[in-house]
């Protein structure tokens, strides 16, 4: 049997950098490999640190999340939202999956909860609402152990500590309580629970689980007090506040130690390494480090006081000996302080960042390729970030989609960029009405603004760098072509500026080489051509030109979209021609492809300047076009594949969420669509590639520079990273094609040995209802001598193998039985198997197999309507005795029926022997005389 594989253009997402973070509560587990953050802010993630991959999901109640807690261990997970409600998780992990289950809800308070804690063995959480109520809860229990009425106003830090020197008498009450007090002595008791608790007048109050009695009450914030931490070896508690102080308060006597000035509002603070050190950070957007001791600041990284950088919150991560400062911009900062712990406090920086990672990139405008290993990204903000996106080093892997730079000096939002292929040059528009020449150097980081273009008087919504070989063989582009919502374009000529003879950066240019007025509406997109001195422009008033690079003369006009052109893309240099359906082709000049609003992909000849195709299928804007290599294909003789090598994709980006790829070399009869790829929940703003247009011949070797040859930016705040599995697809439906023929072959073998068990195993894993009945039905028609005695089927090998099934076996012969039930002239197969099944196997089986999460997965792959809700085992017998119940009453019936042809079936007899006496009369002689009596 011949074997014919059809070979089919897929691609799946090999990477995602998605929102992990959007703001709001945060927490981590002491090992610091998991986070538990607050995503929309109404969901939870269990996130893996080391590369911000989100592990589980835990959907909210429709509310804000207000306060969030995760136990030390990584156990559980305490969510409580503005709903009132406590919600607290199990986590369980089966390698590196992650499941969350609900324990219990609670109403802890009534008012919404804003702080929340845990205590070191991770068996208690504290609780403090708005209204000043602080409660102690057992999770493991569910129920309230303390209730403190311990403020009047908002809850704004709590700490839960354990200590066996804290004094338990109370600094508050009359002078004659404390007499009495001292005169009962003040020793300390061992294992000392105690619960510290700040409020919105800067007040904190001290009180002992052991003893339910308040202990202290510390006076020395004047403002709100956002930080409260113990360390027991220094005997020492930490509080830090918006009124830019730091204290330091002695446990034995509960009075202050020491008052630090720390010249800015503070967010968060709290002892490192053994409580040598101390930490805090707040609206200046630096983490600072004390020593305790000495009360001396150590040199740490500076920061820049923006308000969308100031640290909103500070997560210790102890057993890596380092911290991640949380800012107002979502943007996390890990800072390793390994050297402090090593070398002390000479060290010249206490804190070294290791790595920077945005929560959430907000919506993704545009993107550029440094490289293989870079990623410039404009997320909706002034700067323009720079992640890696390098994965060829396994050591990386956990720095996957972290931020290396970020580029400053736009002062509005950047909304378009462009880079030189050998990612040594970036251009940046913005809606400043700027734009920016970025130089960069990715071997040492380095990334410096070189130039600065001001002449636009509206916002630029285009750029484009030169693309020719001679362009990236010069130090710097010759040039850059700008267009902007003034609907001009211009040229800046670097080559012939006086300004770059100053050594001062960036250098300021304001004058163009050229200025035309190109179009009647905004200008969304330009582009620069390969092989030729031109560029095009496309606009919103529906047209694309084409222009001279050299004096700014138009070349041509290219009209047939019916809505504004939001992108354009020239073709790659020494690509194949376009053989036309009415003959000849599209010439060596290169093509053209443009994207619009009116849902169409078009592909222009540069050599007649009309178009050549019109690809439809989107059902919304086509927002990005990009030309991608051709598919990696193995060696093969046919000359099909060898062609298929030389054929660059088209790929397109849409407002309806998709990204499709198109072949313009597809027949013309299909619709040249090769495959749709949906990853994003939002419109499709940017379309990139890492793999480059060197010559048509090394596009297969540049293919193994990357493991993925797309990526995709939307306003989803995702970047999906997409790999071409092509030829793995192919290789791997050839493969399971074969093994197919091989087994349907052994299959008609076992069927002909009569090897029950093989051919009843091998029609369920290969699908085969067909046959598996025919074998059930020459088992159930045998006859009377062949069956086999004190057998259910009439075939002891036929018993013995329904009875040594595992669970997703019988729940797949069961479906079978289901639809050969509903058949009248299958039915008693179907009864026959059944009986078999329900005789062999115990009822506490069944009960496991409709809690079974394979057999859960397995119903909804072939399509269960239960499988969702959990009830697919009950849905398949609900079905079986519904028609099972209709066979027996048909079976009634007939009994019925048949007691009535019986009757008529013997009356029929006596009538039938009264005429056979008659007509024996018939047979006697007349002659003879006949005596009647």
């Amino acid at each position: 049997m011949a074997s014919k594989v059809t070979t089919k253009t897929t691609f799946k997402e090999y990477r995602a950098v998605e929102p992990f973070y959007t703001g709001g509560e945060i927490a981590a587990n002491v090992s610091g490999n998991l986070l538990a953050s607050t995503v929309d802010d109404e969901d939870c993630l269990i996130v893996d640190l080391s590369s911000t991959t989100p592990l589980c999901r835990i959907d909210g109640d429709g509310e804000a999340i207000t306060s969030l807690a995760l136990t030390p261990d990584a156990s559980h997970v305490i969510i409580c939202s503005r709903s009132l409600s406590m919600r607290i998780f199990q986590l369980s992990y089966v390698g590196e999956a992650v499941t969350a289950e609900l324990l219990r809800s609670l109403r802890p308070h009534t008012t919404p909860v804003v702080a929340s804690t845990t205590d070191s063995t991770g068996s208690l959480v504290v609780t403090g609402a708005a209204d000043g109520v602080v409660k102690v809860w057992d999770i493991r229990g569910g129920y309230c152990s303390h209730n403190f009425h311990s403020h009047g106003g908002v809850i704004t830090a709590l700490e839960i500590f354990e200590s066996k020197s804290a004094s338990l008498n109370s600094k508050s009450g009359s002078s004659k309580k404390r007499k009495q007090d001292a005169q009962l002595g003040d020793a300390p008791q061992a294992n000392n629970l105690f619960l510290a608790s700040s409020g919105e007048d800067g007040r904190i109050k001290v009180h002992s689980l052991n003893t339910r009695q308040q202990v202290a009450i510390l006076e020395s914030h004047v403002s709100v007090v956002r930080a409260l931490h113990f360390s027991p070896e220094q005997e020492l508690m930490l509080s830090a506040g918006r009124d830019r102080t730091v204290v330091l308060w002695d446990v034995r006597s509960w009075t202050a130690n020491r008052v630090i000035p720390a010249t800015e509002e503070l967010e968060a603070a709290g002892f490192i390494l053994d409580g040598q050190y101390f930490y805090a950070g707040g609206e200046q957007g630096r983490v600072r480090i004390w020593a305790t001791r000495t009360h001396e600041e150590l040199e740490t990284p500076a920061g820049r006081e923006l308000e969308n950088e100031a640290i909103v919150s500070i997560i210790r991560l102890p057993n890596q000996n380092a911290l991640i400062a949380v800012r107002g911009n979502q943007v996390l900062e890990q800072l390793s302080y390994q050297s402090l712990k090593e070398q002390g406090p000479k060290m010249t920086q206490a804190l070294i960042s290791s790595r920077t990672f945005s929560g959430n990139h907000d919506e993704i405008i545009d993107m550029a390729c440094i490289g293989t290993s870079m990623l410039a990204i404009a997320d909706n903000t002034e700067s323009v970030k720079v992640i890696s996106v390098n994965v060829s080093d396994g050591t990386n892997q956990q720095n996957f989609g972290s931020n290396i730079a970020a580029l400053e000096g736009h002062t509005d939002v950047v909304i378009c960029m462009d880079a030189t292929s050998d990612g040594r040059w970036l251009a940046t528009g913005s809606k400043d009405n700027t734009a920016r020449l970025w130089k960069l150097n990715a071997d040492a980081l380095r990334f410096e603004c070189f130039a600065k273009f001001a002449g636009h008087t509206a916002s630029i919504g285009a750029i484009g760098l030169p693309k020719s070989s001679t362009s990236l063989k010069q130090q710097m582009p010759q040039y850059l072509i700008t267009g902007s919502e003034d609907k001009t374009v211009k040229k800046w000529d670097l080559s012939k500026s006086s300004n770059l003879a100053t050594s001062i950066l960036p250098h300021a240019i304001e004058k163009a080489s050229f200025t035309r007025v190109a179009h009647e509406k905004d200008i969304n997109a330009i582009d620069l051509s390969p092989t030729a001195p031109l560029f095009a422009s496309a606009s919103q008033d529906r047209i694309i030109k084409i222009w001279s690079v050299e004096d700014g003369s138009t070349t041509a006009i290219l009209r047939g979209h019916k809505r504004g052109v939001w992108s354009i893309k020239f073709s790659p240099a020494e690509i194949p021609a376009l053989n036309l359906s009415e003959g000849g082709s599209s010439g060596s000049r290169g093509l053209l492809v443009s994207g619009s609003g009116d849902n169409t992909v078009k592909v222009w000849s540069l050599n007649t300047y009309a178009c050549l195709l019109t690809f439809e299928g989107h059902q919304n804007s086509v927002l990005k076009v990009l030309w991608l290599p051709p598919p990696p294909t193995e060696d093969s003789e046919d000359p099909r594949q060898q062609q298929r090598k030389s054929q660059p994709m088209i790929a397109s980006a849409s407002s309806d969420t998709l990204i499709k790829l198109w072949s313009p070399y597809a027949s013309a009869d299909s619709d040249y669509l090769l495959t749709t790829l949906d990853g994003h929940t939002d419109r499709v703003w940017s379309l990139a590639t890492p793999l480059s247009f060197t010559s048509v011949s090394s596009t297969t070797k540049g293919q193994s520079k990357s493991p993925y040859s797309l990526i995709s930016g939307a306003a989803d705040a995702k970047l999906a990273f997409w790999t071409d599995t092509t030829a793995t697809t192919t290789s791997e439906s050839s493969k399971a094609l074969t093994e197919r023929v091989e087994q349907d072959q052994l299959l008609q073998n076992h069927i002909l040995a009569r090897n029950y068990k093989e051919v009843i195993t091998l029609s369920l894993a290969l699908n085969h209802p067909g046959r598996l009945l025919k074998v059930f039905e020459d088992v159930v028609n045998l006859t009377e001598a062949e069956r086999e005695p004190d057998t259910l089927m009439g075939v002891k090998a036929v018993d013995d193998v329904l009875a040594s099934l595992n669970q997703e076996q019988v729940y797949k012969l069961l479906e079978r039985v289901r639809d050969w039930n509903t058949n009248a002239r299958t039915a008693t197969v179907a009864q026959k198997v059944l009986n078999c099944l329900l005789r062999r196997y115990p009822q506490s089986m069944w009960t496991e197999m409709a809690k079974d999460r394979n057999i859960l997965r397995l119903a909804a792959r072939t399509g269960a309507k239960g499988a969702t809700k959990g009830n697919a085992m009950k849905d398949l017998f609900r079905a079986l005795e519904a028609y099972t119940d209709k066979h027996y009453k048909r079976m009634e019936e007939l009994i019925d029926e048949s007691y009535l042809l019986e009757y008529t079936l013997r009356e029929m007899d006596e009538i039938a022997g009264t005429v056979a006496a008659t007509n024996g009369l018939q047979d006697v002689n007349k002659s003879e005389d006949v005596i009647m009596v």
